[in-house]
């Protein structure tokens, strides 16, 4: 009797959580054969997200990673062991470029053919129709691979996403409920910095449950911010499936051809500096001559400049010369643009958005300067400099003048008395 007790609970199990969305697929990125660290970090979260989902909720669902290209298979292993349960991969002379329709089409192919994670999961696959969620990188590949994907399988994307939750949420909307409170199971919070910078938005991707315009929405997809996550540790102990999917082209889809890809490197490289200055809004009163300023301290410290987000939307009018260097997407510093780690970071009217402190906050030691002491990046600087930069600016620019005058007269006399002895 115990023996028919406990099949008749797994049956239920199996028969109760028969879903048709299944698992969590990642999105990898590679270049000249070598995986995009991002990619790992994706793979990194997936790996928490999913082994709290399936302790949560009793199931046994997977992070499977996509995995397209030219000569990529041997990079399939290392996936599993940074956190994927299993790989599918495309290995084709098609895929060496990633050409935004060709992707999309075996992309799709692969998220909605049960035969892909038949080997994977075979307790999910016959009522298999799309994955559960999806994963992309929020870089120039994966934010227009993400729109053409989830546009394919008629489904909701978050852009540019920072923060990740999976949870149950009580839901009353007028649209999507029709006034009713209904109990979403198993949604992905997506969050990411308003465009405020200082306060949290939180993206759903809900099925519609009101009868008279009900629809499914699935996979739930983002697109990750590089840097957002850390990657998990490197387990060469982890075993899972890799499984090869085999593209079908058509003639349609090989009509453009790349015939050469150059790598270009980013003309800011934030890494090579130990010293980073950066600037925000607080450069209002005077821009340009706000700019020159910090130039000027840039120039003494031998540091790089970067900005805010909101500078990059050319908020301000300013010459060409000054407009063409320093407002630039490559310069930006935060969820939106890039993580820093320089042993000095100086902040000038940076004001401290979630965006921008994301970016920065983990750098050895943080300036900022700002008149308004109740600025939030007063709460993760190391010194706050209370004060108008363009008061305080030209005395920092005057105080490092005198002791780099002085420790240059120093040098000299090194030099005079080594000669004088030689």
């Amino acid at each position: 009797m115990a023996m028919i007790t406990t099949n008749k609970i797994e049956h239920n199990r199996l028969t109760n959580n028969n879903e048709s969305y299944r698992h969590l697929f990642v999105i990898i990125e590679s270049l000249n054969k070598e995986l995009i660290p991002s990619s790992l970090e994706m793979l990194g979260e997936a790996r928490r997200l999913m082994d709290n989902f399936n302790l949560k909720y009793n199931l046994n669902e997977k992070v499977i990673a996509i995995h397209l290209g030219d000569g990529i298979k041997d990079l399939s292993q290392d996936l599993i062991y940074y956190g994927a349960d299993a790989v599918i991969y495309s290995d084709d002379p098609h895929l060496k470029y990633p050409i935004n329709k060709i992707y999309t089409k075996v992309i799709s192919q692969i998220a909605t053919d049960p035969n892909s994670i038949r080997e994977i999961s075979p307790e999910y696959v016959s009522a298999f129709k799309k994955p559960r969620y999806m994963f992309f990188l929020a870089d120039s590949i994966g934010r227009h691979l993400s729109s053409t994907v989830l546009a394919e399988l008629d489904s909701g994307l978050a852009s540019d996403i920072n923060k990740l939750v999976i949870s149950d949420l009580e839901i009353k909307h007028q649209h999507k409920t029709k006034g009713e409170n209904i109990t979403y199971k198993k949604i992905l919070e997506m969050y990411r910095p308003d465009f405020s910078g200082f306060l949290w938005t939180t993206i759903l991707c809900l099925d519609n449950k009101n009868p008279e315009i009900k629809k499914e929405f699935h996979p739930q997809a983002c697109s990750i911010i590089p840097g957002a996550f850390l990657p998990i540790i490197k387990d060469t102990k982890r075993t899972g499936i890799i499984s090869e999917y085999h593209p079908h082209f058509n003639e349609e889809d090989l009509k453009i051809k790349v015939l050469k890809q150059e790598l270009v490197k980013n003309p800011v490289q934030f890494e090579n500096y130990k010293i980073i200055v950066s600037f925000g809004r607080g450069i209002k009163e005077n821009p340009e001559d706000n700019i020159k300023l910090i130039e000027k301290l840039a120039k003494l410290l031998n540091a790089e400049i970067g900005i805010s987000l909101p500078i990059s939307k050319k908020i301000f009018h300013l010459s060409e010369k000054y407009d063409s260097i320093y407002i630039t997407p490559n310069r930006v510093v935060g969820t939106s643009g890039r993580k820093v780690t320089p042993l000095i970071y100086i902040a000038v009217g940076i004001s401290g958005a979630i965006q921008h402190l994301e970016g920065m906050k983990e750098s050895d030691f943080i300036i900022a300067i700002n008149p308004d002491e109740n600025s939030p990046i007063k709460d993760v600087c190391d010194v706050f400099i209370k004060g108008r930069m363009e008061d305080v600016i030209p005395l920092i620019i005057e105080e490092l003048g005198k002791r780099l005058g002085q420790t240059r007269e120093k040098e000299k006399e090194i030099q005079v008395n080594t000669y004088g002895k030689l």
